[in-house]
């Protein structure tokens, strides 16, 4: 074996490996009422959170699998282990954590990062959040950041008055499922004026076989208030499917700016079914920078609903399907008010038989006048096999609005290989250098070190190495 093969082998390992755990408590593979109730009793909740789940399970009983998007025939919910516990309780410092999960994340380099560049970490183990913690000079000024389920119980308020209010548990048949068996995530909540100077990290990490990891995130940044938020996920392959079914929430008040960062890299094992939307008040900013790697699907869309007058939505959604895999993401952007403005970019790269499509939405409500909006998606399909979809979905109901859409589809050309090469490149390495120019309008988008690790993905994924 070549030197280059043992280094791809040996990146891969980085991700694909899995950890041999005894979990405290688990509920038994199928999903049940029984489920919903043990869920909710180990948790402790308050009983308005269990009538919510109970609520939202009927629902995901009664609502049919969607007929578009990509292949679900195959996904058994009655395999999945929809609850596992692997430690006490969620932890503020590394050192309290449990020796073999806390080696699992410092192999992922997730310590290591927060020392260097993040204002605050998140860790998630399948079910339940391990490790929690934010800086000193940002708890002083208020800013809030644990696991979802500690929010509930220490800002009671807030919580209630946001959970669910912008992905309803009722909206389709995977946000009832998450809502009814929801787990741990990230609850953030930014005072009004405060900038949170670097970003906040979650990763999540599925370990166990037949997983299934149902996390929910509710971010509320007040008025005139700022953050960054990353979110990172891994796991192991293993030879039987495992779910990923999260929903994220985000509040942007009046005036505020979010900018929500998320690198999936799945292995080929996961249906990755997950719903993300932000409400964008009057004057705020968000921002969604979604890259996807791995699974083998993966639908999601992150929509943002403007809200209030001169709210600002910017998109950019990129997708890498290989073999094995198809990659349904898109975007949405619902204008509601006057003078909003939206971009959308969507960048996709399919290979060795992978499927990318891309499925966006931009609508303006009537009486939203003087709203600019803009769609940009781009293909690029790298051999025979593979395979490009486009499907954009327009809805404008006021004649007061500027838009444009562009779309492109292409392949990798001959003659821009035969120059690189020319100059000592492999096949290989150039194909690898235009890919990573191709994404270049999300890597810049990204801190320094993100970058670095998204283009480092994007080899490993060129080199047949990840899933």
């Amino acid at each position: 074996m070549t030197v280059a093969k043992e280094t791809v082998r040996d990146e891969r390992e980085q991700y694909a490996f899995h950890d041999d755990i005894t979990y405290l408590r688990e509920t038994k593979a199928g999903l049940a009422e029984a489920t919903v109730r043990e869920i909710s009793e180990t948790k402790d909740e308050p009983a308005w959170m269990l009538e919510y789940r109970l609520r939202a399970f009927k629902h995901f009983e009664s609502r049919a699998m969607p007929m578009w998007g990509g292949d679900l025939t195959k996904l058994d919910f009655s395999k999945i282990v929809y609850y596992r516990k692997p430690s006490e309780r969620e932890e503020k410092s590394w050192d309290d954590v449990p020796d073999q999960i806390k080696k699992t994340f410092e192999r992922l380099g997730i310590p290591e990062a927060e020392r260097k560049f993040l204002s605050g970490v998140g860790a998630q183990y399948d079910s339940e959040v391990v490790y929690h913690s934010v800086r000193e000079d940002l708890q002083k000024l208020g800013v809030v950041f644990m696991g979802t389920d500690q929010g509930m119980k220490e800002y009671p308020e807030i919580f209630k008055k946001y959970f669910g209010t912008v992905v309803p548990a009722e909206d389709n048949k995977f946000a009832a499922l998450n809502s009814a068996v929801w787990s741990g995530g990230s609850f953030v909540y930014v005072p009004k004026g405060v900038d949170v100077p670097l970003p906040l990290q979650a990763y999540f990490r599925i370990n166990g076989q037949n997983t299934g990891q149902f996390e929910r995130t509710l971010i509320v940044v007040d008025e005139g208030a700022s953050l960054h938020y990353i979110e990172g996920c891994t796991a192991p392959n293993w030879a039987t499917d495992s779910l990923h079914v999260a929903v994220v929430e985000v509040i942007a008040l009046p005036g505020a700016k979010v900018r929500y960062t998320t690198i999936q890299n799945w292995s080929n094992d996961v249906y990755n079914l997950v719903t993300k939307r932000a409400h964008a008040h009057a004057g705020a900013t968000v921002e969604w920078i979604d890259a996807n790697t791995g699974a083998q699907l993966t639908m999601k869309y992150p929509g943002i609903y403007l809200l209030g007058e001169k709210a600002h939505a910017e998109i950019v959604s990129v997708a890498v399907a290989s073999k094995g895999q198809h990659q349904d993401t898109g975007a949405k952007a619902v204008h509601l008010a006057p003078n909003t403005t939206s971009r959308i970019v969507g960048k996709s790269v399919c290979k060795d038989g992978g499927v990318a499509t891309y499925r966006g939405t931009v609508r303006v409500a009537p009486g939203a006048t003087g709203v600019t909006t803009s769609v940009r998606c781009d293909a690029l399909i790298l051999d025979e096999g593979s395979r490009s979809e486009t499907y954009p979905y327009i809805d404008i109901q006021e004649d007061d609005t500027s838009m444009s859409h562009e779309a492109t589809v292409g392949r990798v050309s001959d003659d821009q290989i035969f120059y690189l090469m020319s100059r000592g490149m492999t096949e290989n390495e150039a194909t690898n250098l235009i890919v990573q120019g191709f994404l270049e309008v999300f890597t810049k988008e990204l801190p320094m070190e993100y970058a670095l690790e998204f283009n480092r993905l994007i080899r490993l994924e060129m080199e047949g190495a990840l899933g």
